[in-house]
């Protein structure tokens, strides 16, 4: 069962078309996946929508726009637009289909760092760096935090930090104030978005923090 959500002030944000590209990937592919936040948003639009039209009923809303409503989805070069193909990804001898969120937006292949690989999104967002990272069985990334902040959205599989264990759906916001140690048993596949360079704390890792602008 899916644990982790984006806070109430996020689903807000992405109801309302406020956030930034990457941040809208990842809200979106979250949502996609889970139920409970499928509702929310669409409680959300429905909300957002009415005060937009100065606070009218529902009802009038659906009668003022369902004839427009009718005209776009039977145009078939809207339909094209609006059904986005399916976009796999092959993962541990699998195949994983990705979230409609996150297929169709060009990305790097994938370059291995030990256990870890990852394929970068090619989309400016400002700071913004958006990814697919792989890490295989038995894979972790040693303690650090955030210069930042960082989502993470695990795709599939499993992995585990000091706060517990995580499963496909989860959406997990770190940011300075965080410290962990994320770890793979089986591996796992995850959508990441980081707004600056991981600090890691201990051990050789630490070498790593002179060019970590260089690298996330």
């Amino acid at each position: 069962m899916i644990k982790h959500h984006p806070n109430d002030k996020i689903l807000s944000e992405f109801a309302q078309g406020e956030l930034t590209a990457t941040m809208s990937m990842a809200v979106s592919a979250h949502v996609e996946m889970c139920p409970c936040c499928q509702k929310k948003v669409a409680s959300l639009e429905c909300r957002f929508g009415t005060e937009a039209l100065g606070g009218e009923e529902e009802v009038v809303v659906d009668s003022r726009f369902q004839a427009m409503f009718d005209e776009i989805v039977v145009d078939e070069s809207v339909a094209e637009m609006v059904d986005t193909p399916v976009t796999t990804i092959m993962y541990q001898h699998k195949e994983i289909v990705l979230p409609r969120a996150l297929g169709g937006v060009d990305r790097s292949e994938f370059v291995k760092m030990g256990k870890l690989g990852r394929s970068r999104y090619q989309i400016e967002d400002g700071s913004l760096r958006a990814s697919l990272l792989h890490i295989e069985p038995g894979g972790e990334i040693p303690n650090h935090t955030h210069n930042g902040f960082e989502v993470t959205l695990l795709l599939d599989g499993k992995f585990c930090d000091e706060e517990g264990e995580y499963v496909p759906g989860d959406f997990i916001l770190l940011d300075g104030q965080h410290n962990h140690s994320p770890k793979t048993k089986e591996g796992c596949l995850c959508f990441t978005v980081v707004s600056a360079s991981l600090h890691f704390n201990k051990g050789i890792s630490k070498l790593l923090n002179p060019i970590g602008n260089l690298i996330y």
